[in-house]
């Protein structure tokens, strides 16, 4: 890289937000300043973050472990942090190929960590918007062969898209793109909890990010229509396969994803 990326740290970008809430030091005053705030009003919204992390690393282990998937496509990946997709692949099966897309130029700064791989396997990474899936597929093809199966993971980038038909849309050209036996995996906030649905309302008004929309978990399962849904369906992220323990069910949080399957 010639030039170093352009890095905007007067306005928050939702990547930086993410990797803050989860602990981690990649961020800017104006990232901590905005995540502060949701967390006034919802205190939360840690427990989104980490839930819904751990249901990525989940889903992968399923997909590579029992579903035989060997390539993926991470779209809003964000920064780098612990269990990224091609560690947890690649642990399960080392020739697994993973290809990162996000926008924030910070995490083109970190792609040196993202694009670590097994000498089996293979990872790269793409500066693209999520609204923009015929280069992100032109792209993605130096990487992914498209002729056998791929999982497309979509873990919290749709509610950035504000129109739903749209973010549809996007969708459904993505997965057109994959053949048979490819799947899609989705998490989104939902707009199951009215607190978090305020926290987030106050961040759109005042941060001057990309505002982000918590959808219902019907509208969120719409991104899976026309797939074979994996049991358990749409729910809850901290409630999809999640592992027994002695404590009983895990809480819910407004946040839903599921993964399907393209036949």
């Amino acid at each position: 890289m010639s030039t170093p990326p352009e890095i905007d740290t007067t306005v928050p970008h939702s990547a930086r937000v993410w990797n803050y809430l989860l602990g981690g030091k990649d961020n800017y005053p104006v990232d901590v300043a905005a995540g502060d705030r949701i967390c006034e009003v919802f205190p939360g919204m840690v427990d989104i973050t980490r839930h819904s992390r751990h249901m990525l690393s989940r889903v992968v282990r399923y997909l590579t472990a029992e579903a035989g998937i060997r390539q993926f496509l991470d779209i809003g990946t964000g920064l780098p942090t612990v269990d990224n997709t091609h560690e947890v692949a690649q642990r399960v099966a080392p020739e697994s190929r993973i290809v990162y897309v996000d926008n924030d130029p910070l995490v083109l700064v970190h792609a040196r960590a993202l694009l670590s791989s097994t000498p089996e396997g293979a990872t790269d990474y793409i500066e693209a918007d999520v609204r923009d899936p015929d280069r992100i597929l032109a792209e993605a093809a130096r990487t992914l062969d498209f002729d056998r199966p791929v999982a497309l993971m979509l873990m919290g980038i749709m509610g950035l898209v504000g129109d739903y038909d749209q973010a549809r849309a996007i969708v459904d050209r993505l997965m057109a793109a994959l053949p048979p036996g490819s799947y899609l995996a989705v998490y989104d906030g939902s707009d199951t909890d009215s607190a978090y649905v305020e926290a987030i309302s106050r961040y759109n008004a005042g941060s001057g990010a990309v505002p982000y929309t918590p959808r219902s978990p019907e509208l969120i399962a719409g991104y899976l229509s026309g797939l074979e849904m994996l049991e358990p369906g749409v729910v809850s992220v901290s409630r999809w396969r999640g592992e027994p323990n002695p404590w009983g069910e895990a809480p819910e949080v407004a946040c839903h994803g599921g993964v399907a399957r393209k036949n």
